[in-house]
């Protein structure tokens, strides 16, 4: 008996003393474990069926045997007439075609690609699009950072948060007070940008119609303030912890 192997390679990978190496591979058997006896979980004695089935299995008529037949015979038909070269249509196996050629038309793709990321990144600036801003570490915007309010204390407290547990303020655009979601959000990023707001992440939702400034509870208060002050904010915010939900307003 013997086995036919079609071997695809790469014309500039065409080494005469690894190609038979990777066909003796291709065709050794896969190694195999010898499975342990079954022992079924039920009292079997070989007479009769341990389980039988709850109903009769169903009967094909003479008509639904030949519309089997049928489809069975136009599958195979359609499988033989299918080519099985997985190489047809791909370049790299183009035996006219050279490495550098490759690389050249992979290097032309990039650098349209790039060219198109750049105009939508230019775009983007534009229209302020970036969703995320987080503040580097300072020490100079904790000094005028007070203990947290006896009203927080107690809630902390109740739950059995740590001080250093993040939450997260929630800005919705209904408290934006005549100003527009988009306004108040790069006013945020000018004040995360200076180091106003300590450990402090913010992100914004444009689907929801709200901004997410992410802080530790120790600084959430003195947050909260600057916030409602620096952004003219006319309504409440909600202070929530995952898993806790709302534990704080201002």
């Amino acid at each position: 008996m013997t086995t036919e192997v079609i071997l695809h390679y790469r014309p500039y990978e065409s080494d005469p003393t690894q190609l038979p190496k990777i066909a003796e591979k291709a065709i050794q058997d896969f190694p195999v474990r010898p499975l342990s006896r079954f022992i079924p979980w039920f009292p079997y004695d070989g007479s009769k069926l341990p389980l039988r089935p709850k109903r009769s299995p169903p009967v094909i008529s003479g008509e639904a045997a030949e519309d089997v037949k049928q489809y069975l015979a136009i599958s195979e038909h359609t499988a033989k007439s299918h080519s099985y070269d997985c190489t047809v249509d791909l370049l790299e196996f183009q035996p006219c075609l050279k490495q550098q050629h490759l690389i050249w038309s992979h290097t032309l793709k990039e650098q349209t690609n790039s060219g198109n990321v750049d105009k939508q990144s230019e775009k983007g600036k534009q229209h302020n699009r970036r969703s995320w801003s987080i503040s580097l570490p300072s020490n100079n915007c904790t000094k005028n950072v007070y203990p947290v309010s006896k009203k927080l204390q107690d809630s902390l407290k109740a739950l059995n948060l740590h001080s250093l547990y993040r939450a997260r303020w929630t800005i919705e655009d209904t408290i934006c007070n005549s100003q527009t979601l988009e306004d108040i959000w790069t006013k945020l990023n000018q004040i995360i940008r200076h180091n106003e707001l300590p450990s402090c992440n913010a992100t914004i939702q444009r689907h929801l119609g709200q901004i997410w400034i992410f802080c530790d509870i120790m600084y959430c208060e003195y947050v909260g303030s600057l916030l409602k002050g620096r952004l003219a904010l006319t309504g409440k915010i909600n202070l929530s912890v995952h898993k806790y939900g709302v534990i704080f307003s201002m």
